[in-house]
């Protein structure tokens, strides 16, 4: 079992909203999130302003500004993270990163709610900045039992398509010690552009892949990794 985990990439994103606010979109962009926001609104006060914050969980208004990964060896785990204000850049690297992936044995990667979010962003942002997808992440013209996906929420799920559990609720309800921080995901934007403050979401985004490693461990009857083995880099 610690040889397959061996072979297993553990990642997590953390998006932002692709410009600080509403007003600052061009006029192009606005049509399209008035249209998008219009489909959002749930309370009369909803306006395409206010709803504006959630644009960094859509790839076509959001960007990333950092990837952390994980990766285990001799029941030691090494996070580290991809992280800029040039989504471009960072990308390319991340990009480069990952096609050295199967020479080092890595052969799966993994997230929590990959498929329907961490694993499409990074293909489209990649698509966006004209960056050819790597092998290892790029599912076009492949077969389900080709794809080298792993979602530790489709695992909890058991078919169940309705369902939607976060993380941190996996790893209280499984007695997973939580390393997060003071902030959460609702933060990140505000942590971004208000505080710039980019090393704290770093730290956030590599303990939400700690999380993740150890939750996969969890739902694979294996012990966790203890914090004396997790290597921050």
């Amino acid at each position: 079992m610690e040889d397959y985990f061996s072979h297993i990439l553990f990642l997590d994103i953390e998006t932002v909203p692709a410009v600080p606010c509403y007003d600052d979109l061009s006029d192009r962009m606005k049509y399209f999130w008035d249209r998008k926001a219009e489909n959002m609104k749930k309370a009369e006060t909803d306006t395409s302003t206010s709803l504006y914050e959630k644009a960094g969980i859509f790839a076509e208004f959001g960007r990333i500004i950092c990837v952390s990964v994980g990766t285990i060896s001799d029941n030691k785990a090494k996070i580290q993270s991809f992280f800029g204000h040039n989504e471009k850049e960072m990308l390319e690297q991340f990009a480069l990163f990952l096609q050295e992936m199967p020479s080092r044995g890595i052969r799966l990667l993994c997230a929590h709610n990959g498929k329907e979010f961490d694993f499409p962003y990074l293909c489209r942002r990649m698509m966006i900045n004209g960056i050819r997808i790597p092998e290892i992440l790029n599912i076009q013209g492949k077969k389900p039992w080709e794809i080298a996906h792993i979602d530790t929420m489709e695992l909890w799920k058991f078919g169940d398509f309705k369902n939607f559990t976060s993380l941190d609720l996996l790893t209280e309800l499984f007695d997973i010690p939580s390393p997060k921080g003071d902030i959460s995901g609702a933060d990140v934007a505000r942590v971004y552009y208000e505080e710039e403050n980019l090393t704290r979401i770093v730290q956030y985004c590599q303990k939400d892949v700690v999380s993740l490693i150890q939750l996969l461990r969890r739902l694979q009857y294996q012990p966790l990794i203890a914090d004396i083995n997790i290597n921050y880099q």
